[in-house]
């Protein structure tokens, strides 16, 4: 509880630092502003619509939860699912469930633990165990709101692995049914697989050296194909679950979905090392993994400790592996959570030398060394940063003004809404468009632009429909028709059949054109 003590005396400093970051930018430093020029008559009647329901919080719900919000690019799969689903699955399992530490775990249950299957019906029990799976009713108290959120994972770990396809299954419908239609989630590659090689292997500070061990004799490439094959049967099991191309496919089926292969940052060098080379060489030979990510909490001290390391090891892979994206948590932090050393170099060093593209929380960028230059980087580079607001609220108790998604707006730098763990959470994608809609007055414009760049700066591959990244213009091929209508030009129709990004992109101007209709005309 210290930490988050710590946390709220140093609130007006940081308020200050953000204050400072705010004031106006100079001509040559502000990003090229895509509405520059206005909005379509049509959309500037959809802004006035929702200027007028914005504190209406049933209407404004209702027009968030029914607009086109492109895709979740940061999402953690065992923390996306809801908490009844976790019970349903260790109940299905035969698992236990603790009744005083509410820790998952196979049988048989003694003492204390209980079958699963007792928190199914309503009950005690079963609030019980929602309270510790999730931030379900969650008040700081003896256990601060990061405790208690990253303590989730270890207490339903077991319930979470087994069925990933259901999961998957769960999280696409959820997402169609609030007009999503990307998803990149995150999970651990042969994890077990992967934990003893690098145990067997050791760490070895020569990264080249270390990379032709774990390569050699064809072990890691053993573990690819054993990390597809699984992924194979979790599609199948997500597809079966959704009885996709049949007549009764559930929404979920239109959802493009694609992994993020995770490396345990806390865990020891050769095992994070041994994570991001597998992570690597999934996306390099299986489109479905796109991209490579750091998990756990930054603030665990080997985190910190192995912080500079672990961003030299992907520098090291980077050039190796140039289909492999880099999407990594950083700046996940916050005054008396960590020293005030520790918030001066890590969203810098994740970019200049983990060649991150994209960067999730990004909280701490206030507090950077020379933050106003790494924010110019950020923006110039266009690195987009995840924003999940309700989890920075949970987690670091950041939010509000406090949070630094205005000053991210303020220099340029690209944004877009996430959930993080909305199972954990206890909250969907529309919460985060309302939540930031009410709290920072977007425009529907602004929320329109967020959902743009999900699909802009999502890893699926193909070239983008918009000219570059400064705007949302159509490239060359798809001018002269209404964007997102049903038949486009036959240069424009080739892009669109060559590059899934640019097919994602124009369907959602489609639904964005069906949308602004159908709410004008109520």
């Amino acid at each position: 509880m210290g930490a988050m003590t710590s946390l709220r005396r140093t609130t007006s400093a940081a308020l200050v630092a953000c204050a400072a970051l705010l004031l106006p930018l100079a001509p040559a430093a502000q990003a090229a502003d895509p509405a520059a020029a206005g909005p379509r008559p049509t959309e500037a009647a959809v802004n006035g619509l929702l200027d007028g329901i914005r504190r209406d919080p049933a209407r404004l719900d209702a027009f968030l939860r029914a607009m086109p919000k492109g895709g979740d690019l940061h999402n953690h799969l065992s923390g996306a699912v809801s908490t009844e689903l976790l019970v349903r699955l260790a109940a299905q399992d035969g698992l236990c469930i603790d009744s005083v530490t509410f820790v998952s775990a196979t049988g048989p249950c003694q003492g204390t633990a209980r079958p699963a299957q007792d928190a199914l019906p309503d009950g005690e029990f079963r609030t019980q165990v929602i309270r510790a799976w999730s931030m379900q009713d969650f008040t700081p108290g003896a256990e601060s709101g990061h405790d208690h959120f990253f303590a989730t994972f270890g207490k339903f770990g077991e319930a979470s692995w087994r069925h990933p396809g259901t999961m998957i299954a769960e999280i696409t419908d959820t997402m169609a049914a609030q007009h999503q239609s990307y998803l990149e989630t995150m999970l651990t590659p042969a994890s077990g697989g992967v934990a003893a090689l690098a145990a067997k292997v050791g760490f070895d500070p020569d990264l080249a050296a270390l990379r032709q061990k774990l390569l050699a004799d064809g072990q890691l490439q053993t573990l690819v194909d054993s990390a597809r094959a699984d992924l194979d049967r979790a599609m199948d099991e997500y597809r079966a679950t959704e009885q996709c191309g049949t007549a009764q496919a559930r929404p979920g089926c239109a959802v493009t979905v694609r992994i993020q292969s995770q490396a345990s940052r806390a865990s020891t060098p050769a095992r994070v090392f041994a994570q991001l080379l597998i992570g690597m060489e999934l996306a390099t030979q299986d489109e479905r993994f796109v991209s490579v990510n750091l998990v756990q909490p930054e603030d665990y001290q080997s985190s910190l400790d192995n912080y500079q390391l672990e961003m030299q090891m992907l520098q090291f892979l980077h050039p190796l592996y140039p289909k492999a994206h880099i999407s990594l948590h950083a700046g996940e932090l916050v005054p008396g959570l960590v020293k005030p050393e520790d918030l001066t170099f890590h969203i810098r060093q994740a970019v200049l030398t983990g060649q991150a593209e994209r960067i999730g929380h990004g909280v701490d960028v206030a507090h950077e060394d020379d933050a106003a230059d790494l924010l110019r980087t950020l923006a110039e580079r266009k690195v987009l940063v995840e924003v999940p607001l309700t989890s920075n609220a949970q987690i670091l108790q950041v939010e509000g003004q406090q949070h630094p998604f205005p000053l991210y707006r303020k220099y340029g730098v690209p944004t877009a809404l996430a959930t993080d763990d909305p199972g954990v959470e206890r909250i969907d994608i529309t919460h985060e468009y309302v939540r930031a809609a009410r709290t920072y007055g977007l425009s529907y414009t602004d929320l329109k632009d967020l959902a743009r760049n999900s699909l802009e700066y999502g890893f699926v591959s193909g070239r983008s429909l918009w000219r570059d990244r400064d705007g949302f213009r159509p490239v060359p091929e798809c001018q002269g028709r209404a964007i997102g209508s049903a038949n486009p030009t036959p240069k424009c129709a080739a892009l669109l059949a060559a590059s899934p990004k640019a097919a994602l992109e124009w369907k959602q101007e489609g639904a964005f054109r069906a949308f602004e209709a159908s709410v004008l005309n109520k």
